[in-house]
């Protein structure tokens, strides 16, 4: 396949690990930038899930990896793919002490298993996702 299996983005954040770590792994966190409602099960094989209002769409999310706090790891739905296709990506955001910040790494791979039509909306669709995600964290954060 001649197109990138991954999606790397990278926020300087002005608020402490913690405070971003509470962010990304708790339902109140995530409900109050991913989505518009959430619920998780912080341990490796515990499951989480995430609606949004707008467009009714459902986020089922497996937690892979949990080290706080400095890594947190889940798999999801490829979209673009019907429900019921076992294909999934990982989804990996590191934080880095960075000053008095953090520094937010977050990765999204698995996308080389596509064929290229489905590789164009799932790529595409997530990159622009991500870009607009993390600045609703950030809003969220300096909000806080």
């Amino acid at each position: 396949m001649g197109f990138p299996d991954q999606i790397v983005r990278t926020v300087e954040l002005a608020h402490p690990p913690v405070k971003v770590w509470a962010a990304i792994t708790t339902a109140e966190g995530l409900a109050s930038w991913f989505g518009d409602t959430a619920t998780i099960d912080l341990r490796p094989g515990g499951t989480a899930r995430m609606t949004w209002t707008e467009g009714g769409h459902v986020a089922n999310m497996r937690v892979e990896r949990v080290e706080e706090p400095s890594v947190f790891g889940f798999t999801w739905h490829i979209y673009g793919l019907p429900e019921d296709d076992p294909r999934r990506t990982y989804v990996e955001f590191t934080l880095e002490p960075a000053g008095a910040g953090t520094r937010l790494t977050v990765v999204e791979s698995g996308f080389a298993q596509l064929p290229e039509e489905a590789y164009q909306a799932a790529f595409g669709g997530n990159t622009d996702g991500w870009k607009s995600e993390l600045g609703e964290l950030v809003e969220y954060l300096d909000a806080a």
